[in-house]
């Protein structure tokens, strides 16, 4: 079950990969918004800014090994891959943290599986905010 719910994350993370590998550089600084909203490139950044913030808030061991990095850094495909990479492992080791646990999650009482599937709905929603 818990093989499962890697793949699952692993899943989500590939489509973002996905689309940092689809979206050329003038379509990242595009929006679909009209009233000023985040661009894609923001978008994207904004769903590591996530899961980074999470992680602060759940597993302070996991997220102190991970750098945070401004939202106004300039675009860079290279930078978002290594993002979505190292998030991705770091939400992976968080799984295993708290399986252990019996899939408890600091300040989220519905437990491991909900968490994680809040996760991947969050970055479900943004990719389609882009697309």
């Amino acid at each position: 079950m818990k093989e499962q719910l890697h793949e699952a994350w692993r899943t989500n993370n590939t489509i973002n990969f996905q689309f940092v590998e689809w979206i050329d550089e003038e379509g990242m600084k595009k929006t679909l918004s009209t009233r000023g909203g985040r661009t894609v490139y923001e978008q994207l950044f904004h769903l590591y800014n996530v899961r980074m913030q999470w992680l602060e808030i759940i597993a302070k061991d996991i997220f102190k090994k991970y750098k945070r990095i401004s939202r106004d850094e300039p675009y860079s495909k290279e930078l978002l891959f290594e993002l979505f990479e190292n998030s991705g492992k770091s939400i992976e080791e968080f799984i295993d943290k708290s399986w252990e646990n019996n899939g408890k999650v600091v300040s989220f009482k519905k437990g491991l599986i909900p968490f994680v599937s809040y996760l991947i709905a969050h970055e479900g929603h943004h990719r389609g905010s882009i697309y």
